[in-house]
């Protein structure tokens, strides 16, 4: 899986009150949802994302509630991945259960500057700085993560014939 865009930065902490604050919770529409991504930190992120579709965070990204609002907003307000040095490990399976790519890479954020164009090649846990001319190894997800993924999140998956 080959995910291309541009870095939309954020630092370290990003809790899930940040992400999908808890006065949006009634909302069960992802096109709602989606309008409220990152409200507690960038009210603009739903526009920003559409340019970029990359996000570029710091450690322990997505800690606090377990939230699956938190993910979700994200996906449907355009992001395609999400590089972090670190995540809450709730929220990555969330991300990943719903279809969201994921992935850990120790040195992105000093390694990737805001508007970076910037590839990732998800199978072989690669992050290519395109704007900067440089490669990094992240973690690679794990090939059931993998699949997952490829299935469009955790219920496409269980749908398909490949189980």
């Amino acid at each position: 899986m080959i995910i291309e865009g541009r870095a939309l930065k954020y630092g370290d902490g990003v809790n899930t009150d940040l992400i999908f604050p808890g006065r949006y919770m009634t909302l069960i529409d992802p096109q709602e949802i989606a309008k409220h991504a990152l409200a507690g930190l960038d009210p603009d992120f739903p526009t920003k994302i559409k340019t970029h579709g990359i996000v570029v965070a710091g450690k322990n990204f997505g800690c606090g509630s377990s939230r699956e609002h938190a993910p979700l907003s994200m996906k449907y307000a355009g992001t395609r991945c999400i590089i972090a040095e670190s995540f809450a490990r709730i929220f990555l399976r969330n991300a990943v259960n719903i279809g969201l790519p994921v992935l850990e890479c120790k040195k992105v954020t000093s390694e990737v500057e805001e508007s970076d164009l910037i590839t990732i090649n998800l199978s072989e846990g690669l992050l290519s700085n395109r704007s900067q001319d440089k490669t990094l190894k992240t973690e690679p997800l794990p090939p059931f993560l993998i699949a997952i993924l490829q299935k469009g999140g955790l219920i496409g998956y269980l749908n398909s014939e490949e189980i």
